[in-house]
């Protein structure tokens, strides 16, 4: 019987692709199967059959580190670029050359983890987990995902590695999944730890029953089940239909006629940071970025002498803290803007360390950056958290910037030269301490190997920036969790000047971006929408045109609010986009098709429901 080897492929495996926050902003799923097909490829090569992504969770809260590997706070987005990431790694048959087996995670509601703090309990309804938190790992498994992880946390009081409801009931019974499941690292010890099983053997019994077949690092099924199955508390049949998954699984892949598969030493050299992956990357990269402001000072002029400041300026290291099998080689801002011809300065560019090296901040040169920067024409701040402290085990209270940075950008601001802001980072920060100071605002995530280049295509205006929010970012950490598909309340705040309604004293209700939100280099306008019924179906159209000089590349975004229901139904909900690309002057008209199957939610029956009515 062959190994099983099975990797956190996240995001890239020698070539890095942006963080899947990132890629999910691009709001173009083709960029998540490339990043998923490559980092497959590059895997499978070197003998990984099976990669512990894509991460479904849906996410609400910035301060969990662990926002960095999702798609954001959208389910319907969600479910989209997690379909996407299944078949990049998958292809039509995981045993397939470059393929590898994907295994969706964390199930279930991980990403609702109380207070952002990773592996706390989580507690929603079942309205609530069905509406929102359920669909993407559905998607994953209507895509053929082969396996399925458990979450950390407590849900209905029981952990998931010890949960029925959410192995035996909703994943295999309602969802009809026959593929394997495993524990996440350890998982199965800390029921014990959690207060739910009472030793070793206690937790191997409740957890080989909630249905999980493989446990990871911890060894209560070794040491324990043939014990169990011999005094009669476990059933054989049980452990004999967790192996059939688990053989299954490997049948699935080829192993038993090619244990080895693809792993090959000539496919590493070949395939590893080849120059099509590197492609791919840039293109990801360049798409996944964020224009959140600018004054007229982006696209840079090409003649203009330029200072570049901060920990992100010169750094390799800007690929995000889940890529773990190539730390770094990205390329730098600083680099890329050099070999594209750019007149280039630097200042105070050491990088920033890491939090759990007790590191909180860059050391104060904010004043001689200023002043050796000041002969420039155009400055660029490149700022952000660093990489490690994003991803697993990473959560915060705070989500400014450091003190030295925001003062960086402050001093440069002093100097009377447009200041463009570009952030490094893994989660929505609390940027609107230094909106003030910003002439240009770039939310530059962790993009990978191609991070510099990416940037760079963006600044000059070789790309037109395009990315679209997919999560929102808060006016502070006051308001989290902030999402844009909320419940209206009985008491809505309205702009009026009442005073009992659901509204903050010192603070918009609104987050400073919103999910959706991007700008471009272009103007576009938006006209004539209209809603229809055409042969028997609902059509919805609008008009778009580019009033610029500049070809764009436009998000087209339907929302639509059930006005009334048999549950309370959100203010909008994502039910559709298409991406356009428009010519300077050209218009096109957009259609869209509404389907009862868009309009369908969960009762209080949790009955998949279409309920007419006014929409």
């Amino acid at each position: 019987i062959p190994l099983l080897f099975m990797a956190d492929v996240i995001y890239g495996f020698k070539t890095a692709f942006p963080i899947p926050l990132a890629l999910s902003c691009s709001f173009n799923p083709d960029n998540y199967k490339n990043a998923t097909s490559v980092a497959a490829a590059e895997s499978a090569a070197s003998g990984i059959h099976l990669t512990f992504a894509p991460m479904a969770d849906l996410v609400r809260d910035p301060r969990w580190g662990r926002v960095m590997e999702s798609p954001g706070e959208d389910p319907y987005l969600n479910c989209i670029m997690t379909k996407a990431a299944v078949q990049g790694f998958q292809g039509d048959n995981p045993k397939e050359k470059g393929k590898i087996a994907s295994c969706v995670k964390h199930f279930a509601g991980y990403g609702a983890s109380e207070g952002g703090r990773d592996y706390n309990w989580v507690d929603i309804s079942e309205n609530t987990l069905y509406q929102y938190y359920l669909p993407s790992y559905k998607a994953a498994l209507d895509a053929g995902a082969k396996m399925v992880m458990t979450s950390f946390n407590v849900i209905d009081g029981i952990p998931s590695s010890a949960n029925t409801k959410l192995f035996r009931n909703i994943l295999r019974k309602e969802w009809n999944f026959n593929g394997s499941t495993i524990s996440d690292y350890a998982a199965i010890h800390e029921t014990i730890i959690n207060g739910l099983a009472e030793n070793g053997e206690d937790a191997a019994l409740k957890c080989i029953e909630a249905g999980v077949d493989i446990e990871m690092m911890s060894t209560h099924y070794i040491n324990f089940g043939k014990k169990l199955v011999n005094e009669g508390k476990l059933s054989i049949e049980l452990i004999n239909q967790a192996v059939r998954n688990i053989l299954n699984l490997k049948n699935d892949l080829g192993l038993f006629e090619n244990p080895y598969k693809d792993a090959s030493e000539e496919d590493e050299k070949r395939l590893h940071l080849c120059t099509e992956h590197r492609q791919l990357a840039r293109q990801a990269a360049r798409q996944s970025l964020v224009l959140l402001e600018n004054n007229g000072v982006l696209p840079l002029n090409s003649k203009a002498k330029i200072g570049v400041a901060g920990p992100f300026a010169d750094t390799d290291s800007a690929s995000g803290g889940w890529f773990i099998t190539a730390k770094n080689g990205s390329s730098s801002l600083m680099t890329a803007l050099t070999e594209r011809g750019f007149d280039v300065k630097s200042a105070m560019t050491a990088v920033l360390g890491s939090m759990e090296d007790k590191v909180f901040d860059v050391e104060d040169k904010t004043t001689e950056a200023a002043e050796t920067l000041s002969d420039c024409d155009i400055l660029i701040a490149a700022v952000g958290e660093n990489p490690s402290d994003t991803g697993e085990a990473c959560s915060k209270t705070c989500l400014r910037l450091s003190p030295n940075q925001e003062k960086l950008i402050q001093k440069l601001k002093q100097t009377g030269k447009p200041v463009i802001v570009i952030v490094f980072s893994g989660r929505p920060m609390e940027l609107k301490p230094i909106l003030p100071y910003c002439d240009a605002l770039i939310q530059g995530w962790f993009l990978g190997t191609e991070t510099g280049t990416g940037i760079t295509d963006v600044l000059s205006g070789d790309y037109n920036p395009s990315g679209r929010l997919a999560m929102s970012f808060p006016q502070n950490v006051g308001q989290i969790p902030i999402y844009y598909n909320n419940y209206r309340t009985g008491r809505p705040y309205t702009g009026s000047n009442d005073h009992y309604v659901s509204k903050y004293l010192d603070c918009p209700n609104e987050p400073l971006y919103p999910f959706g939100y991007g700008l471009s280099y272009s103007k576009v306008e938006y006209n004539n929408f209209k809603a229809f019924v055409k042969n028997e179906k609902i059509e919805a159209e609008i008009t778009i045109c580019n009033r610029s000089d500049k070809e764009t590349l436009e998000t087209v975004q339907l929302y639509i609010r059930d006005i009334y229901a048999s549950v309370v139904r959100p203010v909008k909900e994502l039910k559709g986009f298409q991406q356009i690309s428009l010519k300077p002057g050209e218009t096109r008209t957009v259609h869209f098709t509404i389907t009862k199957d868009m309009l369908k939610f969960y009762n209080p029956q949790l009955d998949y429901v279409f309920e007419p009515g006014e929409f």
